[in-house]
């Protein structure tokens, strides 16, 4: 199969699908790769480097797309590159439709197969493909946050740690998945004191078994809730609903509670945001001020960490397109778990339940 690598072109988007190495890999089964000049050069991969991996270079976004029937992307494909794609192609990225309806439109028009990375499941329920970029963007929430605690930003202008006599920044995570984990681990060990919310028992006694006494853990409830609102001096929002937009756990409301420059870092935004006042920001201008609370609302998080981003991604994703390259998607959709939960779109029909039921449109029978 003829697979396409082109340049990401969301804004402040510096990761590239696929490293050298995973192109090496493709090539010696007998693929053949066309990776878009200068794709890989913020993420630290030269067009040599691609080159000596046995891919050839493509000048334009629009060559990649004209000879390859496999798209390999990161983030969700903007209109000039949906405006590329035809029936026979297949799309393989990040996508969160549910929170990009009119994306998800031109994708429906255009007939192309669209493939999600963040809803590619294995056969305990997992979503693979999304953890390794869950993982960096729980880290980068408290390094986020941390930043947007100072005084130059809107902050408190508190240090995370604190020092001695002086009380460390009290951090709530709302989830206690892949996001909250890793938020809290970083939040631990930058000194913060760290409380996790879920509505999960579970999820909260395995956080709470790795972690003991250095965090709290509540189960969530409305009251729970308001009771630890006001003490908060950062609040991350890491709920997640496969397929879905992200449900919304702090309204407007709740902003009343909070202490002026309270930090919040809606890591769901990507899914529609679990907080209420969130709305998407870039890189450039990552945060504002609503109602005298910081707001860190960025879409593509992992982006501002291209190198870490771009192995971890590559290395997740790379079986799972070498399937893909070698079988075809008629061979995907018959798999009881894997590719099939991540095909969203299919002949200009939805195909997957959660993202059909957030659209507002009706899921392909037998699909």
């Amino acid at each position: 199969m003829i697979i396409g690598i082109p340049k990401e072109t969301k804004i402040h988007e510096y990761r590239v699908s696929m490293t050298p190495d995973a192109v090496a890999d493709l090539c010696a089964h007998g693929h053949v790769c066309y990776v878009q000049q200068s794709a890989g050069v913020a993420a630290g991969f030269s067009d040599r480097d691609y080159q000596q991996a046995g891919a050839h270079i493509a000048t334009t976004r629009e060559e990649v797309f004209l000879l390859a029937q496999l798209i390999v992307k990161v983030k969700e494909p903007h209109k000039e590159e949906i405006a590329l794609l035809r029936p026979e192609h297949i799309l393989f990225t990040f996508l969160h439709l549910a929170a990009v309806p009119d994306i998800a439109a031109l994708l429906l028009a255009s007939g192309c197969t669209a493939i999600a990375y963040e809803t590619v499941t294995d056969d305990k329920g997992r979503l693979p493909l999304l953890m390794p970029m869950s993982m960096v963007a729980g880290r980068m929430a408290i390094q986020a946050a941390a930043r947007c605690l100072e005084q130059e930003y809107g902050g408190k202008g508190l240090l995370m740690s604190g020092i001695r006599d002086v009380p460390a920044a009290k951090v709530i995570i709302i989830g206690a998945g892949t996001v909250g984990r890793n938020a809290a681990m970083v939040a631990i060990g930058m000194g913060a004191d760290v409380i996790v919310i879920d509505k999960q028992a579970a999820s909260l006694q395995a956080i709470k078994k790795e972690y003991g006494e250095r965090i709290e853990t509540v189960l969530y409830s409305p009251e729970n809730l308001m009771t630890y609102l006001a003490q908060a001096d950062v609040i991350v929002g890491a709920a997640l609903q496969a397929g879905k937009r992200a449900p919304k756990i702090l309204t407007r409301q709740h902003l009343k509670t909070l202490q002026h420059g309270t930090v919040l870092v809606d890591v769901s935004i990507d899914q529609g945001g679990c907080f209420e006042s969130s709305r998407p920001t870039t890189h450039a201008d990552p945060s504002y001020i609503e109602e005298g609370i910081v707001h860190y609302c960025v879409t593509n998080m992992p982006g501002a960490v291209p190198r870490t981003s771009t192995m971890a991604l590559s290395q997740t994703t790379l079986p799972y397109i070498l399937r893909l390259a070698n079988k075809g998607v008629a061979d995907a959709m018959n798999d009881k778990y894997g590719l099939v939960d991540g095909i969203n779109i299919h002949a200009g029909k939805i195909y997957h339940e959660a993202v059909a039921s957030a659209l507002q449109q009706v899921k392909t029978k037998g699909a």
